[in-house]
């Protein structure tokens, strides 16, 4: 598949390497994954507290993760629908803002609808810092093969890594849960002024050339299809594990509950880790679907051999294999599309999100039914469709590549 390409972000006009810039580019965006990926675990990490304090039920926290899922969706969108009229810079700002607004908006509500309109601006934000980023970093490294994107993507790990200890220390050290979530807020505003400096960068330094009237590559939009249910399986698979784990282990201490997440978490950022260094010596699409295979047979063996601490292992395993697997998705979108960074990452970031609109709560709405083991058999299933959408896209690619060649020379097809 052919299209335009995209020029790096670290590069003035005359083509010389801006290595300040690309650098002040980097840490911001690595703060930035990092932050949501502690805020995606902040509510998760308190779901007992949260669920006395208000009374909840699973099926109630099941429809938080729907409310968080479904915004952070459109934030991710917006910023591929939006990218061309606002630009990165008042986009990013705007994110991090909404995130500082959300979570105090949390720490403060009185009652839970209050609760859940915190939770669908902070998940806003989240989302559309997710898609902003990944396609600021798409156009940083057009010709990656995932390392760095990886790179990114670890540091999303690390934040949720470190959440659910963290959180858990300081409650069971007697810190009001809603001075925690307040908190952050108060720190995610600190990252306005940086994102928005980020946005510009890319705003003036990253310009698309004129396509010169070839076919705009996002026409092909088969592969892209089977990339977003990939990943839309993908997230949908993760963020099961992320968001009832502690619930699954109910059974188990909330001390090893919490080890068993983090592990998940730490195995996940390894993963990633391993990626930055690795990633770009093997073909992405392979990598992508090997990891996402041994996912979910980790977490099938992790349902049929309950308990203790070979669930921690086991969970463990299931992070370390599927940490590149989301940031791989993506940079094999800015190969088949390239030049079209915003466009792509917002909607692979908004399928993610589908992921998680319709599972995590969908396992809260049916867990007094069939229970939470069910579900988390479910999310072994779709990591093993995860991968193979990505051996179909890569399929689709080829064939879609042989139909333009031989309409580029004529050919007949057959």
């Amino acid at each position: 598949m052919t299209g335009v390409s995209g020029g790096s972000l670290g590069r003035d006009a005359g083509g010389a390497t801006v290595q300040p810039a690309r650098r002040s580019v980097q840490a911001t965006s690595y703060a930035s994954f990092m932050l949501i990926g502690w805020v995606s675990l902040l509510l998760p990490s308190l779901i007992r507290v949260v669920k006395g304090d208000f009374g909840q039920t699973d099926a109630g926290f099941g429809f938080l993760f729907l409310v968080s899922a479904v915004l952070y969706a459109a934030g991710g969108l917006g910023t591929g629908v939006l990218h061309d009229r606002f630009g990165r810079r008042a986009i990013l700002a705007t994110a991090a803002a909404l995130i500082a607004a959300g979570l105090v908006i949390e720490g403060l509500a009185p009652t839970w609808p209050i609760l859940l309109v915190g939770v669908g601006i902070a998940g806003a934000g989240s989302g559309a810092i997710d898609g902003g980023v990944n396609g600021l970093f798409m156009d940083l490294y057009p010709e990656g093969g995932g390392g760095q994107l990886s790179g990114l993507h670890l540091f999303y790990g690390i934040g949720a890594m470190v959440a659910p200890p963290i959180v858990g220390w300081l409650v069971i050290s007697g810190a009001d849960w809603r001075y925690v979530v307040a908190g952050t807020g108060i720190v995610a505003l600190g990252y306005v002024l940086p994102l928005r400096a980020a946005g510009s960068a890319a705003d003036t330094r990253h310009r698309l050339p004129p396509s010169g009237g070839a076919r705009d590559p996002l026409d092909h939009r088969l592969p892209l299809a089977a990339l977003a249910v990939a990943i839309g399986c993908y997230v949908a698979s993760e963020l099961a594990v992320s968001s009832w784990m502690v619930g699954y282990l109910s059974d188990e201490t909330l001390g090893l509950a919490a080890i068993a997440l983090g592990a998940f978490w730490a195995g996940l950022a390894a993963g990633r880790l391993a990626a930055v260094r690795y990633a770009d010596r093997f073909d992405p699409v392979t990598l992508a679907s090997t990891g996402a295979a041994v996912c979910g047979a980790a977490l099938a063996v992790m349902v049929v051999t309950h308990g203790g601490a070979l669930t921690i292992a086991l969970v463990a395993i299931a992070g370390f294999a599927s940490g590149p697997v989301y940031p791989l998705i993506m940079a094999i979108g800015g190969r088949l599309y390239p030049g079209r960074a915003a466009r792509v990452s917002g909607l692979l970031t908004a399928a993610g999100v589908v992921g998680s609109i319709v599972y995590p709560p969908l396992m809260g709405f049916v867990s007094p039914y069939v229970g939470l083991g069910a579900g988390m058999a479910g999310a072994a299933v779709l990591a093993a469709a995860s991968a193979v959408a990505i051996r179909v896209a890569r399929r689709l690619a080829a064939g879609a590549s042989a139909a333009a060649e031989d309409d580029r020379r004529g050919r007949p097809r057959h």
